[in-house]
């Protein structure tokens, strides 16, 4: 991997467009989709064969308040009432501007994608997320975030936006206070350079960057990591480079469901719905309504880095909403059993202890980790899985003004530099116990359409040439 650098502009670039932009995830294509219809000329670069990133391997959830599906939905809800859930949820660590910025003008976009560009989004409505107080989740039919991004790649070419595969970006050509174009290699090694007026970092974040992790986040490390492998950091690396501000890089979006050694996202709806996890020895060992990505750290915790969802089939029939779900059933991942005991012996737990762990858990009440229950009671059949701890995203990043401009430690605006998705600082406070549940696609599809519609003046001081 050739570490990100910084330049000088060269005399020519071998191509130059208005606007472009770094990475074809959910953040990019959103953005491109947003450049497109204010006018300008749009290009994306994509380093892998085709666009997917994080957002491919996640569940293709965006949380908005106040859209027209929960309108007709009948729920209630409004951009304060998300505002304050992010902010509960992370502290009161996040920037209120940034926070009521991205919970204003989720809705907007949720509305823009489905009417105008047709995506067949949908309401979550049979269960609820930790740390939302309404149901607000959108997400495409098979609540799979590789559909999610296929569907706004198909949107994009319909616009006739030009996106272009296979090209790493590795150099920011950056003078004078502004960007002027980057370096990108081809799959034969040779390097293209692109010039730009406008530069929208949708690149994410540094997750599959070993070395940042350990030094950011020792924490998480030695967690599976369950991200892409192409969010290696460039943004924050070039940050440093040109004086950028970057702000809670040791927060991150972990997930403590991930079927073990299968490697498949299991659903949080598992727990939220009544569900438990239980460790090698049948016995619970924390407060599963504190969040998924906090389980992350808690599950490996445990002997091996391992732990046990436990459910039954009135769960499952739930979860199976969710295509990476079915997956894991396809693959064996998911076990279940007319009794405790059989399942205690799919799994390999010790029977005495889990019908213990199961009996013990309250109804209308709540256990001694805190954890409030209703009064269904988990019955059969019963299901489980074995899962581990992993990462899946960073949250921290650039600091960006409420137009998605990058912003530089003195507090000025970079004029057409901007960043979104994983590129940018999101809304998760500074620890993973801050993260709220779709907060990484909302940062990825609000500041994506901000930075893509936002109208910039071209530099008097830039000139693109082209060889």
């Amino acid at each position: 991997m050739t570490a990100p650098t910084v330049k000088t502009p060269p005399e020519a670039f071998d191509l130059a467009v208005e606007t472009l932009i770094i990475g074809a995830g959910a953040c990019g294509l959103i953005a491109a989709l947003a450049a497109n219809e204010a006018g300008q000329e749009v290009l994306v670069i994509e380093a892998d064969a085709v666009p997917s990133g994080s957002t491919a391997l996640s569940a293709g959830l965006i949380p908005a308040a106040g859209t027209t599906l929960q309108k007709a939905a009948g729920v209630k809800d409004s951009a304060a009432q998300f505002a304050a859930d992010i902010q509960a949820k992370a502290h009161q660590e996040n920037n209120q501007h940034l926070v009521d910025l991205l919970a204003q003008n989720a809705a907007p976009v949720i509305d823009w994608l489905t009417e105008t560009h047709g995506l067949p989004f949908s309401l979550v409505d049979d269960f609820d997320y930790p740390g939302h107080s309404s149901r607000r989740m959108h997400g495409l039919p098979t609540r799979a975030g590789s559909e999610l991004i296929d569907t706004l790649r198909s949107a994009a070419e319909r616009a006739g936006i030009d996106i272009i595969c296979e090209r790493r970006a590795e150099t920011l050509y950056f003078a004078d206070g502004s960007v002027h174009g980057i370096a990108a290699q081809r799959p034969d090694g040779g390097i293209e350079t692109i010039g730009c007026d406008k530069l929208i970092l949708a690149c994410n974040g540094f997750g599959g960057n070993r070395s940042l992790v350990s030094k950011h986040m020792p924490q998480i490390e030695d967690g599976l990591w369950f991200g892409h492998d192409g969010n290696r950091g460039e943004a924050v690396l070039w940050a440093d480079q040109i004086g950028a501000a970057t702000e809670h890089l040791e927060a991150y979006q972990g997930h403590g469901n991930v079927a073990h050694p299968h490697g498949i996202l299991i659903t949080w709806a598992t727990i939220t719905e009544g569900g438990v996890q239980v460790n090698a020895a049948g016995e619970r060992f924390w407060n599963e309504a504190q969040g998924y990505s906090e389980a992350a750290r808690a599950v490996l915790s445990q002997p091996d880095g391992e732990a046990y969802a436990i459910f039954d089939g009135r769960i499952a029939a739930i979860a199976r909403q969710f295509e990476d779900f079915k997956r894991a059933e396809a693959q064996g991942a998911i076990k279940s059993a007319e009794t405790l005991e059989g399942l205690a012996h799919a799994l390999g737990l010790p029977a005495l202890a889990l019908c213990n762990t199961i009996a013990d858990i309250p109804q209308n009440s709540s256990d001694r980790f805190g954890r409030s229950f209703g009064d269904t009671a988990l019955c059969a059949p019963f299901c489980g899985v074995r899962v581990t701890g992993a990462l899946f995203h960073t949250q921290g990043g650039l600091r960006v003004d409420t137009s998605a401009r990058v912003m530089t430690k003195d507090g000025s605006s970079i004029p057409n530099l901007y960043a979104g998705g994983g590129a940018a600082c999101g809304v998760s406070g500074s620890s993973d116990s801050g993260y709220l549940s779709g907060n990484g696609l909302l940062a990825a599809a609000v500041l994506g359409s901000i930075a893509g519609s936002h109208k910039f003046e071209r530099l008097a001081d830039i000139t693109l040439h082209t060889k």
